[in-house]
């Protein structure tokens, strides 16, 4: 007799969020017409093999379903580090981590010393509509968009920064990246964005903040070129129009989390 327990609720309810979870990340890539493909095939593989037993069929199905198992890793390996990087990267994940982590108040004050000169000079950039775009490293190191650019390893300042970032300076085009609270690098080249939500009166300096929000939990810091105004990319959402208090309330609280 078939026996229906609380465990088997429990395996439902995971295998549900499981298939909800990679459904988002596809429509998020663009790839969910492969998902629901997928999906259709996996169905009539059970159909065939386990319900209707069809041994020659199902066989054939079975053979196909261990070699295209290795194709699906090589097809959405982006797909796939960017769920392991969001199931690492989980808000609670980070938070134990940090219980067994020491020195919490030093951080604290050596941030908003860092934070500062970074804040004064998009604001200096803004008002001389002077386009910039800083990325801020978190968790997730960024080496392979430092080795895009022209390594620096500074000690962060304003004028630095601004100087980077001058119409005429060859390096005024890339991002920048600031690291361990150091500026490691300028001139760098970012993942741009292909998202149909991002307004068409954001330029491409927006797309590139939004794609390295989106691979990484990095923050990226926008001065429009344009317009002069400020906004903050963070986990593939925009933060519009800031303010110099809001733009170092921000950074503070994203890099002390």
């Amino acid at each position: 007799m078939f026996e229906f327990g609380i465990k088997d609720i429990i395996d439902i309810v995971l295998v549900a969020l499981m298939l909800y979870y990679i459904y988002r990340l596809m429509k998020e890539s663009r790839s969910l017409n492969v998902f629901i493909g997928i999906m259709v095939f996996i169905v009539v593989w059970l159909l065939v093999s386990q319900i209707l037993e069809m041994k020659l069929l199902g066989s054939i199905m079975d053979k196909l379903v261990s070699v295209g198992v290795i194709a699906l890793i090589i097809l959405f390996q982006d797909e796939i580090r960017k769920f392991l990087y969001n199931l690492g990267a989980n808000q609670r994940m980070r938070s134990l981590m940090r219980f067994f982590s020491f020195g919490g108040e030093k951080k604290d004050k050596t941030d908003k010393e860092s934070i500062m000169p970074i804040v004064m000079a998009c604001m200096s950039m803004g008002k001389q509509k002077v386009g910039a775009l800083i990325v801020m490293e978190r968790s997730a190191p960024l080496d392979d968009i430092v080795e895009t650019g022209d390594v620096i390893d500074a000690a962060i300042n304003q004028r630095l920064i601004e100087n980077i970032f001058f119409k005429n300076s060859p390096l005024h085009d890339g991002a920048m990246i600031i690291s361990d609270k150091r500026i490691r690098a300028a001139g760098c080249i970012l993942p741009v964005s292909h998202s149909v939500h991002i307004p068409k009166e954001l330029g491409l300096r927006h797309r590139a903040a939004m794609g390295i929000s989106q691979e990484s939990d990095a923050i990226a810091i926008i001065v429009s070129e344009e317009t002069g105004r400020i906004s903050v990319a963070i986990k593939g959402e925009y933060k519009l129009r800031l303010s110099a208090e809001q733009l170092e309330s921000i950074l503070t609280h994203e890099m002390n989390l």
